[in-house]
């Protein structure tokens, strides 16, 4: 909350001399001495501004003192330490100059420097209003400091400014980034009155807690309100939820309305615009909305390359990176994990070594743990397990387990157990708590038939507690995101399901589909293995989607784990016998399916 810097009548006091100052001439001085600090624009001016003021002897009326200090701490171009020097020079301090340095602390980032001036304001009985706690809220949460918080939220009931709209609204935004979001919604519903800028409280502490389906639905209630007008926030993060839910319908009215209630969208706003088409499956959207970006920076390029190496576009992405080069942008340590994705989801090896000579000896980029984990991944991805396994071995720091889970998931496509077995222990040494690294041992165990060792794993995994969250596939049909969780077959929007599943393996039985039955981790008959196949959750959104979409629409399907190769080929199949272009975005990346083929041509 910013206090505009008028003429506070509890501060205006009779000047200490004022026989030698008439009423008259010192009111003209404090106009003079206020027009002078409105003009200044930078601190040089302000000084000059500053020792005026000294000149004329006007520092001691609390008026000049007051605007002295919230012009140079409040300013874009002002000083904090200038400001605490003034600061200091005044006798008596009163609540509104205690507010403009616990503000002028936060704006300038130093949040703990904020609490301390406010434990100082406590000490010398300075009493805080309303003004004072926004300000301190926001210190509490940018520094995450939930116990101070729920101290200042106890000052403010003591007095008796709970109904405040901005220190609700401030405590919301504390809870939420302290990821109490239980309390955040205990503020938000107890108030009398909410403005636009509490909505945009609440979603956005959703959004810190990751619930981004609640923020949807929180967007659709507000705009139920008869908020017709949010704020840029509050649809950045409906575009931030849009993006993790693979929601690209929702996505597109946000943009929508973006468009109509911003008059110029800023850069970051463009740039999660298009990580949001990127990440819903748009990459020709993205591409374009990256196009028509004026002012483009390194986190634009970023992001815009990283989206089309997610598509399978590496060479799009080399030439988006050849670009940005020649605009005279320097790459950095994010634009090059990028690059090296982008290498490996394609299968450019040649290309990725030379990106990784190049990134250190001619830009001066360290590799990083990323950048080692890209490359065992390149590797890895092409076959190369014996080289990937030297890389991490030589590599200047100690692997992680993302740099081994990466060889391990590389040894169960290439069905390499000996390699396996070596990363697997190497991950289990590590106190692994990832469901994911027994799995793939289990699944290279039961591709070579060693059910015992199947048996074994599994069973560590249970004494251990460790849990194996279900495999879930997302569909948006008709506006609306819909949740298939393998072997769902009971679901509550069923409306023949499973009758569609039939029909379609019918269908795909003429086009030579085989169930790829090495996909079942179970010691069971093959028709069971193949009654577990029809159960996967992808194959429920699809029949889902088929069943109520319009003849010809695309399907866009979100997977919270990779895509096995059984529902991979399952889904080229679907696409050629439906006429259906199907977008699958799983844990790794993208896959649009068309005419029976896929965008990744096999190559995942």
């Amino acid at each position: 909350m910013i206090r505009t810097l008028v003429q506070p009548t509890h501060v205006l006091i009779p000047p200490r001399n004022h026989q030698q100052i008439p009423e008259f001439n010192l009111q003209s001085k404090e106009q003079e001495c206020l027009s002078l600090l409105k003009r200044c624009k930078n601190m040089e001016e302000f000084k000059q501004a500053h020792a005026r003021v000294l000149k004329w002897g006007l520092f001691w009326e609390s008026f000049c003192a007051s605007n002295l200090v919230a012009t140079c701490a409040l300013s874009a171009w002002g000083s904090m330490a200038y400001a605490c020097s003034i600061f200091r020079r005044i006798c008596e301090p009163g609540t509104f100059e205690f507010n403009t340095m616990i503000r002028g602390h936060v704006k300038d980032m130093n949040s703990e420097e904020a609490l301390l001036v406010y434990a100082d304001m406590l000490e010398r009985g300075i009493e805080p209003d309303n003004f004072t706690f926004p300000a301190l809220l926001k210190a509490c949460a940018l520094l995450r400091a939930l116990e101070e918080g729920m101290q200042i939220h106890g000052h403010i009931l003591k007095l008796g400014l709970r109904d405040d709209i901005y220190v609700q609204n401030s405590l919301i935004n504390l809870y939420g980034k302290c990821k109490k979001i239980e309390l955040s919604y205990a503020v938000f519903e107890n108030m009398d009155q909410k403005s636009v800028s509490s909505w945009s409280a609440i979603i956005a502490a959703n959004a810190s807690s990751g619930l981004w389906c609640e923020c949807l639905m929180l967007f659709c209630d507000m705009n139920n309100d008869g908020f017709w007008r949010p704020e840029e926030s509050v649809l950045v993060n409906v575009v931030c939820a849009c993006t993790h839910l693979g929601a690209l319908h929702l996505g597109r009215c946000a943009h929508g309305s973006l468009l109509r209630n911003i008059s110029s969208l800023n850069v970051i706003v463009q740039t999660s615009l298009i990580n949001m088409y990127a990440k819903c499956g748009a990459v020709q959207e993205a591409a374009s909305l990256f196009k028509k970006t004026a002012d483009k920076n390194q986190l634009s390029y970023s992001t815009a390359i990283s989206g089309l190496a997610m598509h399978g576009q590496g060479r799009e992405a080399l030439e988006l990176f050849s670009e940005m080069l020649s605009e005279g942008l320097k790459p950095d340590d994010v634009i090059y994990v990028g690059i090296l994705s982008a290498c490996s989801q394609c299968g450019l090896v040649d290309e990725g070594l030379q990106f990784f000579e190049q990134m250190k000896s001619e830009y001066g980029v360290e590799p990083t743990i990323k950048h080692y984990g890209c490359m065992v991944d390149l590797l890895g991805r092409a076959g190369l397990l014996i080289e990937a396994y030297d890389l991490i071995k030589n590599m200047p720091m100690k692997p992680n387990d993302v740099v081994w889970r990466s060889l391990l998931g590389a040894c169960k496509v290439h069905q390499n157990l000996e390699i396996g077995e070596i990363v697997a222990n190497e991950l289990l040494k590590s106190n692994s708590k990832n469901p994911g690294d027994y799995m793939l041992l289990s699944y290279m165990y039961a591709r070579t038939g060693r059910w015992e060792d199947v048996s074994r794993v599994r069973t560590e995994l249970v004494e251990k507690g460790i849990y194996q969250a279900p495999g879930f596939s997302s569909v948006e049909v008709q506006r609306k995101i819909y949740r298939f969780f393998a072997q769902d077959m009971k679901h509550p929007h069923d409306d023949g399901i499973c009758d569609m599943i039939h029909q379609m393996e019918w269908q795909l039985k003429f086009e030579g589909y085989v169930p790829d039955t090495s996909q079942v981790l179970l010691n069971v008959q093959e028709e069971e293995k193949r009654q577990r196949l029809r159960g996967h959750s992808q194959k429920l959104a699809i029949a889902f989607a088929l069943l109520n979409s319009s003849r010809g629409s695309p399907i866009r399907i979100t997977r919270n784990l990779r895509m096995c190769s059984d529902c991979h080929t399952y889904t080229k199949y679907i696409s050629l016998i439906y006429e259906r272009e199907i977008t699958v975005r799983d844990r790794n990346r993208f896959h649009h399916f068309r005419d029976g083929t896929c965008s990744c041509n096999d190559y995942w």
